[in-house]
């Protein structure tokens, strides 16, 4: 799975938005500064999300971007999907509606375990979450893991 751009860009702004005083409107332009990225890069994704239902806007002098939801109930997988559709497809299909020969008999398993391993960690993380940097003990124990320099037996010979 490749994260894009624009889900990246999208969580770094939603993350910004629920970091701000409850019931705070935060701008495209506060979003861009605060995390770097041109206004002009930010404005489509903060459009994509507000379709996708993860904020509201505001128009107007005081206006700008709140969370739809409480930060506590929108994942990050809400926020990727908002923005990029589901969070794993092959070659732009569901694992499930993969068929025929060319596929092989063991990709289609193995697509569906990898997007069920990718929904296990985006949909456990929310926008509080990242805003308060605790992550979920189940979490932090996968990056423990992957840490460089710890070595893991091996399942092969």
């Amino acid at each position: 799975m490749q994260v894009s751009t624009n889900a990246e860009y999208a969580l770094r702004a939603a993350v910004v938005i629920a970091a701000a005083p409850a019931g705070g409107v935060t701008t495209s332009e506060a979003i861009a500064h605060a995390e770097g990225i041109s206004v002009r890069a930010i404005q489509p994704i903060l459009a994509a999300m507000r379709r996708g239902g993860i904020l509201h806007s505001r128009r107007g002098q005081e206006g700008g971007y709140v969370l739809a939801r409480a930060a506590a109930e929108i994942s990050v997988a809400d926020v990727m999907r908002a923005v990029d559709g589901p969070l794993l497809t092959v070659r732009g299909s569901q694992p499930e509606a993969l068929r025929g020969p060319e596929h092989g008999v063991a990709l289609q398993p193995l697509w569906i375990a990898l997007r069920a391993s990718i929904r296990r960690v985006a949909e456990a993380v929310t926008l509080a979450d990242l805003a308060s940097g605790d992550l979920a003990e189940a979490v932090r124990t996968l990056v423990t893991d992957q840490q460089p320099g710890v070595t893991r037996p091996s399942r092969r010979g």
